[in-house]
């Protein structure tokens, strides 16, 4: 086994800086101008976040997701209802979130609930063909034969919705995680860096306090 020694590895952040009064009181707006900026320079894969769940047994478990809509009411994205977060959702409701933009992070703590069908079936159907198709498709989570019993599955399916619409599937859709906790991290030098947090207080009420690094 490598025995890889990384501690020397560290980033000198000086590029920007976080100041309260330069801080929206609102935190969903905050996040839309740090969302933007990370857009505007062209960061990869703005969109795609961390996402923490937690099951029954405790365990902690976080993957990557990718964030499809977001408002005041909360952060939106999708996936199978049977796959191990949404099973570990179901039994929890608390989740976290986390955006890595280069020299920025924004941590977000709430809960999460299903979006309607009629709008999860929506997004569905605007997505490519062969995402859905791989939606409808793949057990998430569940442990397979080869990867040639996936792709099998999907050519038997791609024929059979040849010049059709693909149903939606009952195992799929969206969630929303409803923040009460959003906290926006940026890098400074000697790792003095800014922490601005939100806490929720009442609904569209916000207390904004900063936190040492």
């Amino acid at each position: 086994m490598p025995n890889r020694d990384v501690h020397n590895m560290r980033e000198s952040y000086e590029s920007s800086f976080l100041l309260e009064e330069d801080c929206d009181m609102n935190p969903f707006h905050q996040f839309d101008k740090w969302f933007h900026h990370a857009i505007e320079a062209k960061l990869p894969e703005p969109n795609a976040m961390t996402l923490a769940t937690v099951g029954s047994d405790g365990q902690p478990s976080a993957r990557i997701v990718l964030l499809k809509s977001f408002s005041t009411h909360g952060f939106i994205f999708y996936t199978n209802y049977e796959s191990r977060k949404g099973k570990q959702m179901q039994e929890n409701d608390k989740v976290s979130l986390l955006f890595w933009w280069a020299e920025r992070q924004v941590r977000i703590e709430g809960v999460v609930n299903k979006v309607d069908k009629e709008t999860a079936e929506k997004y569905f159907h605007s997505r490519p063909k062969g995402s859905q198709i791989g939606a409808v498709v793949s057990p998430q989570s569940q442990v397979i034969e080869s990867r040639f019993v996936l792709e099998d599955k999907f050519k038997e399916a791609e024929h059979s919705y040849k010049g059709k619409e693909v149903p939606f599937p009952d195992h799929w859709g969206g969630y929303i995680v409803t923040p009460h906790l959003i906290e926006f991290w940026q890098g400074r030098v000697s790792r003095l860096h800014d922490r601005i947090q939100y806490t929720l207080i009442e609904e569209d009420n916000w207390k904004m306090e900063r936190l040492a690094p």
